[in-house]
């Protein structure tokens, strides 16, 4: 009985292991395939075939395509899928660490473009298929409320909440923001136009810091 107890523990972090690297790639397969043949384009069949599983593997492992298109949302967003909110990530830490509001926008600025770098598809293709599938539209507004939520809490940061340009209230200084942080624009310049990321991102802290500090 004593080895039993002793085998039953290791044969459970086995299964969670090997459940763990079973989502992984499934993540990474809908990833791609989200990206590249849309929400509506991607078959179970072909995310299956993609992540090297069994249909019946996927359907378990997320229950629905939404719950699927979520996750990949959320780990694209934040890098991995460990259970730590973006704004505690340590990549994010030099926002608060910003003791100047300039500083804090620089910072920003890095965080923006690290995040759209992973996550500008992904955006992209839910956006489509917010436009035709009801199930994602709640995904959708939440994720629009997440980005202003951050932007929020970014002009909340004290040495750039007290250096807000004249005329320019707090409300207002999150809409700028939340506009200037939105992926779509490193999708249409970097990706699209052929910006270097560098060029990018001098040019997104350029136009925070003026936009909000005058």
């Amino acid at each position: 009985m004593e080895n039993e107890s002793r085998a039953r523990p290791y044969h459970s972090r086995v299964r969670e292991e090997s459940a763990r690297r079973t989502r992984e790639a499934i993540v990474s397969a809908a990833t791609l395939l989200f990206v590249r043949d849309g929400y509506d384009g991607t078959s179970w069949e072909a995310l299956a075939e993609a992540a090297g599983v069994s249909r019946p593997t996927v359907v378990t492992a997320f229950g629905t395509k939404a719950a699927l298109l979520s996750r990949v949302l959320d780990e694209s967003l934040a890098g991995n899928d460990e259970p730590v909110p973006v704004r505690d990530r340590p990549w994010f830490r030099p926002v608060w660490e910003a003791t100047t509001a300039a500083q804090t926008l620089d910072a920003y600025a890095r965080v923006c473009v690290l995040i759209a770098s992973r996550a500008a598809g992904v955006v992209e293709a839910l956006h489509r298929a917010a436009d035709s599938a009801p199930e994602v539209d709640e995904l959708w507004e939440r994720w629009l409320a997440g980005r202003r939520a951050g932007a929020a809490m970014v002009v909340g940061h004290p040495p750039l909440a007290r250096a807000l340009a004249p005329g320019m209230g707090p409300e207002q200084a999150v809409d700028v923001l939340c506009t200037l942080n939105n992926p779509d624009l490193h999708l249409g310049l970097v990706t699209r136009a052929g910006w270097t990321e560098d060029v990018f991102e001098a040019w997104l802290a350029r136009t925070m810091r003026t936009a909000l500090l005058g």
